[in-house]
């Protein structure tokens, strides 16, 4: 392996109505960058690069990609060569035909999310000491992305084997079979999580907080603006991770955790920690139960070649409810 992949970097999700779009995640405290009739561009309060999500109006929502930084232009290079050693097709953007960012190399994974690396983005303002500019959850940076595919172990092995991630917690079954994995490339407890269910589906994009009483402050933005049905889950703490944690719902259905509270994953000596599925404790540490929705639902992924929505298969263990926890 001679790439370096950085951390997460960035989501481009399609939304069908902007204005609403952008009502909910100004609520939330995103910086908008720069937006037109067909685009908006946000980041979070931390980031010195021109964005972090990016909403392109469509007539139906979907996920276009989740997006990885490198080191550098080299690194692009180096895993198109991987992924074409393998067989696999890859496709260039190249600069200037996004706006912001320079050449991205797009693929679908082996479990067929349309994953993107890029190593270069224009610069923007950092809002971190414009106190009086936060607003809402006050969101500090993109954390990480959260997968629902048919196949874990498959991706597991792929992305610890062939990529270069880490894994910092799972879950297994009575047979020891990967039910749901937490894999990092930063050294905290997750860049990207893949659970068992049907998929490829975006179950949610992770957003951290600088500490959990912001989470209640997006509860209280939110339900003064009408906007109380968004909140999906939460706030509680997950036992796995030891996050804080909230789940709402954008306008078109795509899921937001807002996240506070993991920890530092550097140490050479770190071991993985292994969760039970029936271990209640894992997915809420105060007991409460998540919604059906929570279970059932997620966003639809696209093609990277074709743009179409990409073909959903039924997980390969055997469905239980808990099938996803974090």
């Amino acid at each position: 392996m001679n790439f370096d992949i950085i951390r997460t970097g960035r989501a481009v999700l399609h939304v069908t109505d902007l204005e609403k779009s952008r009502e909910f995640y100004d609520a939330l405290g995103f910086i908008e960058t720069e937006s037109d009739s067909e685009n908006i561009f946000y980041r979070s309060i931390e980031d010195h690069n021109h964005h972090c999500l990016w909403l392109k109006k469509k007539p139906e929502a979907a996920v276009e990609a989740i997006s990885y930084k490198v080191a550098s232009e080299k690194d692009l290079d180096e895993l198109e060569t991987h992924f074409k050693n393998e067989g696999n097709e890859v496709k260039w953007m190249e600069k200037g035909t996004q706006k912001a960012i320079g050449r991205t190399l797009r693929v679908q994974d082996l479990s067929g999310l349309p994953v993107e690396f890029y190593a270069e983005m224009d610069q923007a303002e950092r809002m971190l000491q414009k106190f009086h500019l936060h607003k809402g959850a006050k969101v500090q940076r993109i954390d990480h992305f959260n997968c629902a595919v048919p196949d874990v172990e498959k991706a597991y092995d792929y992305y610890t084997k062939e990529l270069g991630f880490a894994c910092s917690e799972y879950t297994a079954n009575e047979e020891d079979r990967i039910w749901a994995a937490w894999l990092h490339r930063k050294p905290s407890v997750h860049d990207v999580a893949f659970m068992n269910s049907k998929g490829p589906r975006l179950h949610h994009i992770g957003f951290w907080l600088k500490d959990p009483l912001s989470l209640i402050d997006a509860c209280d933005v939110l339900a003064s603006m009408g906007l109380g049905k968004s909140i999906e889950r939460g706030p509680g703490r997950h036992g796995l991770s030891n996050a804080f944690f909230l789940y709402l719902r954008d306008p078109d259905g795509h899921r937001i955790e807002l996240y506070n509270g993991d920890y530092l994953t550097s140490d050479p000596d770190f071991n993985p920690i292994r969760w039970d599925l029936d271990d209640p404790m894992r997915q809420t540490f105060w007991g409460h139960e998540a919604p059906d929705s929570w279970f059932e639902e997620a966003s639809e992924v696209l093609d990277v070649k074709t743009g179409e929505k990409v073909k959903l298969s039924e997980p390969t263990l055997a469905k239980r409810k808990p099938n996803f926890v974090i």
